[in-house]
C-alpha cells in the first residue's frame, strides 16, 4: 500500500464529474425521456452521448473506490471509516432531498403529467406525502441516486473489512491484482460485464436501490477495481502498458454503437438481432475506455496544480446542484421557445454560475459547509 497521493486520479474525478454535468445539459436535447425537454428534440445529439454512455458512471465508481481506500487507510479502521462516509454522504443526501432536488419532480410533473399546483403547493402539500404521482416517487433522491449507492457500497466494504482479519484481506487483495494484472485488467471486467448483461439482458436501470440488483453488480465491479488500484497501486502499470491498446478498442468498439443510433434515431424501434451486438459493444467500449483514462491520468495528469485541491472539493457540491439548475432553466427555456444553439450556451453559464454560487457561499458559512457535502473547518 502507498500513502503518496495519485493527482491523476484527482484530475480524472474532477474530470469524470465535469463530464457528468455536461452530459445532463445534453439531457435537455437528446430526445430519450428526461424531466424537461426541447420542443424540437435533435436526433444526432445521441451520438456524442452515446460516446460515453457505456462508462462514465463506472468511472465515477471506479474513482470513488479508489478515494475511499484511500480513506480507509488514512482513519485506520472499519467503524470510523463507515462514521465518515456516512456523515460526508447522508447529511448532504438529506438536505438535497429536502431543498435542492424539489423543483425537478414538480417541473417533470407540471409539463409532461398536467400537474395542476404550483411549486409551493407541490412542496408543501405533495412532496412529502412518501407517495407516488403518475409513476413519480416522492419525495426523491433524483441524481443522487450516486450518493446513495456509493454509500451502500462503502458500507459494504466497511463491513467485509471488519470481518475479515488483515492477512486475509492482504491475500485478497494480492490475489485479485494477480488476476487483473497484465491483460487481465482489460479483460476480466469486460467478461463480467458482459456475462451480468446475458444472465439479465431485459434490466433497466432503476437508480431505486432495492429492484436494481443488476446494476450493482456492474458498478461494484468498478467501484472494486478502483479500491484495488489504491492498495495494489502495481495495476497502474498494467494500465499504463495497455491504455493505448484500451483506447483503440474503446473507439472501434464504437462504431457499432453509432451506427445503431444513426440507423434506428430516437423512438425508432430497432429490430431484435441488434440488440445483442449493442450491448457488448457497450461493454468494451466502457471499459476500454475507463482505463485509457486511468492510463493517460497516471501517465500525464499526475501532478499537481495550485486549482486542484479547490476544484477537487467543489466537485460534490457541483453534483448536488448542477440538475435541478439545468431541469429549472430548461423549463423556463422552453416556455420561453428559446433555439437550441442559444440555449445550450445559457444552459452552460447558468449551470456554472449556479455551482460556483453554491459551492462559494456554502463553504464561507460553517454549518453549511456540511449540507452541501463538505468538511467542517
Amino acid at each position: 500500500m502507498t500513502a503518496q497521493r495519485h493527482h491523476g486520479m484527482d484530475w480524472l474525478r474532477i474530470g469524470a464529474f465535469a463530464l457528468l454535468i455536461l452530459y445532463h445539459i445534453g439531457m435537455y436535447f437528446v430526445p430519450w425521456g428526461w424531466h424537461v425537454k426541447i420542443a424540437q428534440p435533435l436526433d444526432w445529439v445521441a451520438i456524442p452521448m452515446l460516446a460515453t454512455n457505456g462508462w462514465r458512471l463506472a468511472l465515477l465508481f471506479l474513482v470513488s473506490g479508489y478515494a475511499s481506500a484511500a480513506l480507509f487507510a488514512k482513519l485506520g479502521g472499519s467503524t470510523s471509516f463507515a462514521r465518515s462516509r456516512s456523515a460526508r454522504l447522508l447529511i448532504p443526501l438529506i438536505f438535497a432531498v429536502v431543498v435542492v432536488i424539489p423543483p425537478q419532480p414538480w417541473i417533470d410533473l407540471a409539463g409532461q403529467h398536467g400537474y395542476p399546483h404550483d411549486f409551493l403547493h407541490f412542496w408543501l402539500h405533495d412532496y412529502f406525502g412518501f407517495k407516488f404521482i403518475d409513476g413519480i416517487a416522492l419525495p426523491t433522491w433524483q441524481h443522487l441516486w450516486f450518493v446513495v449507492y456509493l454509500w451502500v457500497y462503502t458500507m459494504l466494504a466497511a463491513l467485509v473489512l471488519a470481518l475479515l482479519p488483515a492477512g486475509t484481506r492482504r491475500g485478497i487483495a494480492d490475489g485479485a491484482a494477480r488476476l487483473l494484472n497484465g491483460w487481465g485488467l482489460l479483460a476480466v471486467p469486460i467478461v463480467g460485464w458482459i456475462a451480468i448483461y446475458l444472465v439479465f439482458p431485459d434490466h433497466d436501470e432503476t437508480h431505486a436501490l432495492f429492484d436494481d440488483g443488476p446494476s450493482h453488480l456492474h458498478y461494484l465491479m468498478a467501484f472494486a477495481v478502483g479500491w484495488l488500484l489504491r492498495v495494489r497501486p502495481v495495476l497502474f502499470d498494467a494500465a499504463a502498458r495497455w491504455w493505448k491498446l484500451a483506447l483503440a478498442l474503446a473507439l472501434i468498439a464504437f462504431v457499432p454503437i453509432a451506427w445503431i443510433e444513426w440507423t434506428w434515431p430516437g423512438d425508432t424501434v430497432a429490430p431484435n438481432w441488434v440488440f445483442l451486438p449493442y450491448h457488448i459493444a457497450r461493454q468494451v467500449n466502457g471499459w476500454m475506455a475507463i482505463i485509457a483514462l486511468v492510463g493517460i491520468a497516471d501517465r500525464y495528469w499526475n501532478r499537481d496544480h495550485p486549482k486542484r485541491a479547490m476544484l477537487a472539493e467543489a466537485v460534490f457540491p457541483f453534483y448536488i446542484m448542477h440538475q435541478s439548475i439545468i431541469v429549472v432553466v430548461g423549463w423556463y427555456l422552453l416556455r420561453a421557445n428559446v433555439a437550441a444553439l442559444p440555449s445550450f450556451v445559457i444552459l452552460i453559464a447558468a449551470t456554472v454560475t449556479g455551482c460556483w454560487l453554491f459551492y462559494w457561499i456554502g463553504r464561507s458559512i460553517g454549518w453549511l459547509r456540511p449540507l452541501i457535502g463538505l468538511q467542517r473547518q
